[in-house]
């Protein structure tokens, strides 16, 4: 690559990030403590309520959305605890790794990676195995499935239910309150459309009051709430970061969550119907849930791996791949945050010249056109 050539970014995280955003960050360094950040942290702070559809306090944490999660694993239990996980793909499994390093009774509903959980099976193993909290994803970005949460909490009763929405959080519809959602953890880089640092989980205080102490300094609920409640911070922020979250919310509410959704679901539509066009097999669902990223599955005698070094080294187009097991098999188009059909119709000729120049048999020359047909139809309010 040379210093002129132009990267294009199709991860599901970090995403694109529009030029008000990354202008915002930029700006001179202003103190925590000053009256300048406050005005900014408050009104970051209540836009992110608006996001997450809540009345609740959501808590701002410098750190990835990783941190998020350890933060609800840390304050919600207590060592030896009983904790149901439900897992999908590989960031169900975080949560798996993140509640066996604090010491619980795990029980881990698994699902095939690629299927998507089933709220009643959900609620029996729940009830079954005795399990007073429970963690799950509603995307999971190693896989594509974005999981049916509304129905997993009406199937959990009275267990504390927290959601994983790192990547969903602004893709796809999640209404905090109106479903009973107890804690929605997420982060800055994925459709909130921020550089990654920040990490936020919503805490109602139904459950802040259960909290009897935290296994954490660092992400300690009670502290964090307290320094934001006087619109300060229980440590040093990400200034600039927090100024590009500000205006990436602006954006998005400006425009509207509801037009937010339904692009992400025409985005979704687009890379589907172009993979497709050439003869691919898509390895996500193949419906209007898959609005957060693309799953494809290599094609014979492609590794999926070499397919995304070719399209970095060679035409300066970077994609996700497989983890875990589906490493090298599969690959992954990420359409959430700041993308637009013509991005997709990007990504799409770059894995098709790429499959082309690796020799794989395929179908050319259709797969942008389809896209673009499918973005155009009309989505269902």
């Amino acid at each position: 690559m040379t210093a002129l050539e132009k990267r294009y970014l199709f991860t599901p995280g970090p995403t694109p990030v529009p030029p008000e955003v990354l202008a915002a960050g930029a700006e001179p360094i202003v103190h925590h403590r000053g009256p300048d950040f406050r005005e900014i942290y408050a009104r970051t702070l209540g836009r992110l309520k608006d996001v997450y559809r809540t009345e609740s306090d959501v808590l701002l944490f410098t750190a990835s959305g990783t941190g998020a999660m350890e933060s609800a694993v840390a304050n919600l239990t207590a060592a030896g605890d009983r904790v149901a996980v439900v897992s999908h793909g590989s960031f169900g499994e975080r949560w798996i790794a993140i509640c066996e390093r604090y010491g619980l009774d795990v029980q881990a509903i698994r699902y095939e990676w690629g299927e998507a959980p089933d709220p009643d099976e959900v609620g029996t193993a729940v009830r079954e195995a005795g399990a007073d909290v429970v963690f799950c994803q509603q995307s999971d970005t190693s896989t594509g499935v974005v999981a049916d949460v509304r129905g997993i909490r009406e199937a959990v009763a009275d267990a504390t239910l927290v959601v994983d929405a790192i990547s969903s959080l602004g893709a796809v519809p999640l209404e905090t309150d109106a479903w009973g959602i107890d804690v929605v953890v997420s982060g800055s880089q994925k459709a909130l459309m921020a550089p990654p640092g920040l990490a936020m989980a919503s805490v109602p205080e139904r459950v802040l009051t259960r909290v009897e102490e935290s296994r954490t300094f660092y992400f300690d609920w009670r502290a964090n709430k307290a320094a934001q409640d006087k619109l300060d911070a229980a440590f040093t922020p990400a200034v600039s970061i927090i100024r590009s979250l500000d205006v990436a919310l602006g954006l998005l509410l400006e425009d509207g969550l509801e037009s937010a959704f339904a692009r992400h679901v025409r985005l979704g539509r687009a890379t589907r119907a172009g993979i497709k066009a050439m003869g691919l097999e898509l390895f996500s669902p193949d419906d209007d849930s898959a609005a957060v990223v693309t799953a494809v599955r290599a094609p014979d005698g492609i590794d999926a791996d070499e397919l995304l070094l070719h399209l970095r080294d060679r035409h300066g187009v970077t994609l996700a791949p497989g983890q875990a097991h589906l490493k090298g098999k599969i690959f992954r188009i990420g359409h959430i945050g700041w993308f637009d059909v013509f991005d997709i119709a990007s990504a799409l000729a770059a894995v098709e010249l790429s499959l082309t120049e690796l020799g794989a048999d395929i179908e050319r020359g259709v797969a942008v056109a389809r896209a673009f047909e499918a973005f155009d139809a009309p989505v269902a309010a």
